[in-house]
């Protein structure tokens, strides 16, 4: 059985959601950033981490990724362009959405109040905007989930992402994006994983 190391409000909700998606049992281990219990399994602190075994991989994406990659389901197979393109998908969403929520709570409440700068937050909120409407118009274009007609594992990052910037007071998601993050959100899988 596997063990994520983490909490449901921190990015361990990926990989529970990946996890519930596969139909793999696993169990909990709370542990909030930077505490003693998640340093015994990352030396930086950073949550979440998974325990495979006799393995413990670190880093939500990395670990949705192998996953989808062991269980072969929620991802397109490796080798091919459709994995390539998969790959673009997550890696811009790392960068245009997960990056922006990471900087906009750093300068919030995880940086050092005299390393805080207030004046960053409107840009980044405005960035975020802007991608979210270019997810929009990729949504469109896709078909019910944005790889196409499968559910794979930008998916699971977008929804996340989303959910994060609501959360964090973002300016609204258009209407598209709201009905998918929305019907992604009343699948059980997500509904087990935001249960623990």
């Amino acid at each position: 059985m596997y063990r994520v190391i983490g909490t449901v409000k921190s990015r361990a909700f990926r990989v529970m959601w990946m996890l519930d998606e596969l139909g793999q049992d696993y169990e909990v281990t709370l542990a909030a950033p930077r505490s003693d219990e998640a340093r015994a399994y990352n030396p930086l602190g950073k949550i979440p981490a998974l325990v495979d075994g006799d393995n413990v991989l670190t880093d939500s994406v990395a670990i949705m990724a192998y996953l989808a990659d062991k269980h072969g389901k929620l991802t397109a197979p490796a080798g091919t362009p459709e994995r390539a393109r998969q790959d673009a998908m997550t890696l811009w969403l790392i960068d245009e959405m997960d990056a922006i929520l990471w900087t906009y709570a750093k300068h919030s409440f995880v940086l050092p109040e005299h390393l805080r700068a207030a004046d960053v937050k409107p840009t980044l909120k405005q960035e975020f905007a802007r991608t979210a409407d270019t997810f929009a118009a990729s949504l469109d274009a896709a078909g019910d989930f944005i790889m196409g007609d499968q559910i794979t594992l930008p998916d699971l990052l977008a929804v996340h992402c989303f959910g994060w910037a609501f959360g964090a007071g973002f300016p609204p998601i258009p209407e598209t994006v709201k009905a998918y993050t929305k019907r992604l959100r009343a699948r059980p899988a997500f509904r087990a994983a935001a249960a623990h």
